[in-house]
């Protein structure tokens, strides 16, 4: 009849084809729970059977009757128990899913009935087991879908049945303390911590609050502990803190092992009770309210660590913190190569090495990891590197004399030979050879980062960064040796940055480690630029010495070329085999850009001076005839300028015009992106000047004006560059006009003629909106213009420009353009020529007349060597006003307004004419005409002629065709030559002027003083133009008349 019921009701329970409810189901359990009671022994034989030979609904019905009968408080089950509990051992590795999950319920159930037996509780341990086993199927992959789901179902049941877990009851500590507190330690039931972090808390405030009492409890349970193999204290500690200090999986998990620490203190160690009662809450405030996202990983570990390293302060047992050290490397010896934890476990046994009090421990584990590890293993040698400069935080000079023993060793030769060490022999392969000396090296480094900052700068020098370029001078360096040294230096750098004042300390061989950088960076190509170098030099330049100003120019030049230099886009692509290592390649050298970037700023940070060498290096790059280069120097050039802009307060920027000048000939750039820099980099500029000039409206205009630059307008953008260009002009210092204009000027070489025409934009705008201001400057910026006519073929261009300054400062023009002297070169010609066909070229020669008139009221008349010399400049002066004169009129285009001068041009021409007269026939070594005759000044060697030569150009000009052949006819200018026939010459020519109606009364006014001058030539000259024949009496008496009246009046 039992037997019957049983089947009846497991039959029911295991259709799959008539699944029955809930209801249902409690009913037919409460039937099974009733048969048992009755007959126990055939229950439980019954299910086992149905366990062993069912089918898998079958095992998964039993399964749940049987945790039915064991949840029941009938005294003849719980007998059966323990036969209950060993028919479900044989299915717990059940290959079904759904047998799996109905043991666990069972374990569910069993745990929940209260049971004070050891052997009821040992099925704790089957919860971890098949946490372990579904996690491992989901890390090693390849399930399908409903698999994973499965697995994961499995492994969230485990947590939950753990959670669950009521720890209240009496007993709970005996029995569950020893079976729980052995799962803390594999690193495989991590997941699991969060509820085994709650059950153990909370078993150890019962046992504080017990006390003894506990001991009055089960007979069985007093064994547990005996029967457990609890882990030590030391592996407690270093598992739970490689669990809180993971990367952020789980914010509660780390929660839940930084707890569990603080409540086994006393477990861990007695000593800690107090430290961790303040470190521990700190820790939890700082995860507080964290996520995945704004938790700085590194920043925690590094919290972690320091917790470690103040919980190792108050304990003062050598042996215990030996303990420690021991269990760390067992730990070491067991995580996966490359991760994270082992990773970590470095840092943390180089931590409990600088907290170790035996020294011996300390130098013998620092040679251990020294001689054993394999640095050809990148992840061995940074766990390496890692011990050893954790362990230098409190021991120092102790690790650093271990180290440099060591590496003397190796550059000697002499090795330690080991079975799984380096293998070090005296001829080494070369890759093994460059990985000590890279590992070496970055250990040095880490050292100084962990050194004492008291005790760093003794030694920091010669036997830290001494050693890290001795290891870096090998016959053969590859990329890992070469990022080793970068990375040392610094490293190194920071180091010493970091300790503050340093007093009067100086890094004497920062000049040997910036050398050998920049060697590094000439010999490389272009497509392996080494990673972090210019990171490296920008750490090492804020090191004193200062370096000079010839090798921050290497510096910054070498940098440039590196970076610069290297091919556009279009060809890196080209020269890549994949894709992907082109774009690889990119995104390398834009960060070298960034880098160069923030190098360029920290030099000037060092040194407000170096922006000057700044500009040096990149003018060369900003001008270079390729486009992509041009844009890469204007990136730079952005950033530099955009740093400064905020440095610059009142002190005025030397290479402003000159700068202006090159970014204004960028701003019409054949790129987009250039001329969008350029324009930025001039708003750069204009901010700084605006502050040096204290115009503070004009520096709130400049900045809305850069702020519309981003207009997509075209004639936006135009108009925009307009008024930048006038407002960049109008701050342009006069001093610094001819940098401005040099540096436009330079660029017309090498540009399209596209861009040249906004280029000449720039200097028109220039002479316009600075026409004031640039006075005093005129005759510089003339030589300026005059200068690039000889080199360049935009002479239209230039002497459009000499018209412009002309035109608002004739005076300045004129006078500088006459200090060119003779003879006369063909670009002067070419600039008096046209100033002479300009609208204002009667004005130029009326200005020359005046300088005429001048030059010889300045003539002295003693015979000192001093008058000679000044004589001498008056007849060069006059002959260059001579000779300007006579191209101003051949290009002259207006004759009414040359014959309105002819009264004031003809005499001052007649005048030097007759004062030159026979001076080519002076013998006196002293003659000024003979002086600049022999010097190849004047060509003539008649210099009356050149005066004819011009007064025959002016008369030609104002004159018809008949009377200039009439002067020819008579010979007039042959005579006027001859200083016998001068006096019949000047008559004649005074006839021929009277008959062509050039004799005019201020003609004669300007003539008659000559009659009474003190000088015998002007006398002859002037009797001799009015030595008329009768006929024309008449006509000189009228003019002779007119003029005395108007004298009179």
């Amino acid at each position: 009849m039992a037997l019957a019921i049983s089947t009846a009701v497991h039959r029911q329970l295991s259709d799959v084809t008539k699944e029955p409810g809930p209801a249902h189901k409690a009913v037919l359990s409460h039937c099974m729970v009733l048969q048992a009671r009755s007959c126990p022994e055939e229950a439980v034989v019954f299910l086992h059977c149905q366990l062993s030979g069912g089918s898998e609904a079958g095992r998964v019905a039993a399964l749940g009757l049987l945790g039915a009968l064991a949840h029941s408080d009938a005294p003849a089950m719980r007998e059966k128990l323990p036969q209950v509990v060993e028919a479900v051992r044989s299915v717990c590795n059940d290959p079904s899913a759904q047998v799996r999950r109905a043991v666990l319920e069972f374990i569910r159930e069993l745990l929940s009935s209260g049971s004070q037996s050891c052997w009821a509780w040992d099925v704790v341990g089957h919860i971890f087991t098949e946490f372990s086993r579904a996690s491992g199927r989901l890390v090693a992959g390849g399930l399908f879908a409903w698999e994973t789901q499965e697995d994961g179902a499995l492994r969230a049941l485990c947590v939950d049945i753990l959670g669950s877990l009521d720890v209240s009851r009496r007993g709970m500590t005996k029995l569950l303390w020893p079976r729980l507190l052995q799962y803390v330690l594999p690193a495989q039931y991590s997941g699991m911590l969060i509820p085994l972090s709650r059950c153990l808390r909370a078993l150890v405030e019962r046992r504080e609050k017990a006390g003894c009492k506990e001991g009055e409890e089960e007979p069985d349970a007093m064994d547990s502990q005996k029967q457990a193999c609890l882990p030590a204290p030391q592996a407690l500690l270093a598992r739970l803190l490689v669990v809180a200090a993971a990367p952020y999986t789980s914010g509660e998990r780390a929660v839940a092992a930084l707890q569990l620490l603080q409540a086994l203190h006393g477990r861990v160690h007695r000593a800690l009770g107090a430290a961790w009662a303040t470190e521990v809450p700190l820790l939890l405030q700082y995860l507080e309210g964290k996520t995945e996202s704004s938790l700085d990983s590194a920043e925690w570990e590094h919290r972690v660590l320091k917790f470690l390293q103040a919980s190792l302060e108050p304990i003062e047992d050598k042996a215990w913190t030996l303990g420690l050290s021991q269990e760390l490397s067992q730990q070491l010896g067991s995580s996966a190569a490359g991760s994270w934890e082992k990773f970590f476990l470095y840092k943390a046994l180089g931590t409990t090495l600088a907290a170790c009090r035996d020294l011996r421990h300390v130098q013998g584990q620092v040679l251990r990891f020294l001689q054993e590890t394999n640095p050809v293993e990148l992840s061995e040698a940074q766990g390496m590197i890692s011990v050893v400069s954790h362990a230098a935080e409190r021991h120092f000079h102790l690790v650093l004399d271990t180290m440099t023993m060591f590496s003397a060793a190796f550059t000697r030769g002499w090795f330690y030979q080991t079975s799984m060490g380096w293998k070090v022999q005296r001829r080494q392969k070369t890759e093994r050879d460059q990985a000590i000396r890279a590992a070496l090296m970055r250990t040095y480094s880490g050292i100084a980062l962990h050194a004492p900052k008291e005790q760093l700068l003794t030694r920091v020098d010669k036997e830290i960064m001494g050693n890290i370029l001795r290891l870096s001078r090998a016959k053969q360096r590859d990329l890992h040796l070469k990022l080793a040294l970068v990375q040392s230096i610094t490293e190194v750098s920071c180091a010493i940055q970091a300790v503050g004042d340093c007093g009067s300390f100086e890094l004497s061989l920062k000049q040997e480690a910036t050398r050998t950088l920049l060697d590094w960076i000439k010999g490389e190509p272009w497509d392996s630029l080494v990673y972090g170098v210019f990171h490296a030099l920008e750490k090492l330049s804020k090191l004193r010495p200062p370096l000079s100003r010839e090798e921050n120019r290497k510096l910054l030049a070498v940098c440039c070329q590196s970076v610069l230099s290297y091919p556009s886009e279009e060809q890196m692509k080209k020269g890549r085999k994949t894709v992907r290592a082109a774009v690889n390649m990119q995104l390398l050298h834009r960060r070298g850009m960034e880098d160069l970037g923030q190098l360029t700023e920290s030099l000037l940070e060092a040194e407000a001076t170096c922006f000057d060498d700044v500009v040096h290096v990149l003018k060369g790059w900003l001008t270079s005839a390729k486009e992509w280069e041009r844009e890469r120097a204007l990136r730079v050039c952005a950033h530099v300028l955009g740093a400064c802009k905020e440095r610059f307060e009142g002190c005025p920027c030397k290479q402003f015009g000159s700068l202006v000048g090159l970014l204004g000939s960028l701003t019409s750039d054949c790129l987009a992106t250039s001329q969008q820099r350029a324009w930025l980099c001039l708003g750069y500029l204009l901010q700084m000047q605006a502050k040096t000039m204290k115009v503070v409206p004009q520096a709130h205009e400049i900045r809305c004006l850069c702020e519309e630059l981003n207009s997509p307008d075209t004639e936006t953008l135009l108009e925009t560059g307009t008024k930048i260009a006038k407002a960049v002009c109008k701050c342009i210092p006069p001093a610094q006009a001819t940098d401005f204009l040099t540096a436009v000027l330079d660029s017309l070489l090498h540009v399209t003629p596209t861009r040249a025409k906004a280029v000449r934009k720039w200097v028109f705008v220039f002479l316009v909106e600075c026409r004031k201001e640039i006075l005093q400057e005129v005759p510089k910026i003339l030589n300026t213009l005059y200068a690039y006519m000889q080199q360049s073929t935009h002479r239209p261009f230039l002497l459009r420009a000499v018209f412009l300054l002309a035109q608002f400062h004739q005076e300045p023009v004129i006078s500088s353009l006459l200090q060119k002297g003779l003879p006369m070169d063909s670009d002067t010609v070419e600039l008096w020529r046209s100033l002479g066909r300009s609208i204002f070229g009667i004005q130029i020669l009326r200005c020359l007349v005046e300088k005429l008139n001048r030059a010889g009221n300045n003539r002295l008349r003693t015979d000192s060597s001093t008058c000679e010399r000044h004589n001498r400049q008056t007849a060069l002066e006059t002959l260059t006003i001579t000779r300007a004169i006579s191209e101003v009129v051949l290009a002259l285009s207006s004759t009414e307004e040359l014959r309105q001068l002819l009264p004031h041009l003809l005499p001052s021409l007649l005048r030097w004419a007759s004062e030159t007269l026979g001076e080519e026939r002076l013998l006196s070594p002293m003659s000024s005409w003979r002086q600049l005759f022999l010097e190849g000044q004047v060509l003539e060697e008649k210099p009356c002629r050149i005066f004819l030569s011009a007064l025959e150009l002016v008369l030609g000009k104002c004159m018809a065709q008949k009377w200039m052949r009439l002067l020819v006819n008579q010979a007039v200018w042959a005579r006027l030559e001859d200083p016998l026939a001068y006096p019949e010459g000047v008559r004649l020519l005074s006839s021929v002027l009277l008959h062509a109606g050039l004799v005019s009364p201020c003609l004669v006014k300007n003539l008659l003083p000559w009659l009474h001058s003190r000088s015998v030539k002007l006398r002859v000259t002037a009797t001799a133009f009015f030595a008329e024949s009768p006929e024309e009496a008449k006509i000189f008496t009228r003019y002779f008349f007119v003029t005395t009246a108007k004298i009179d009046c």
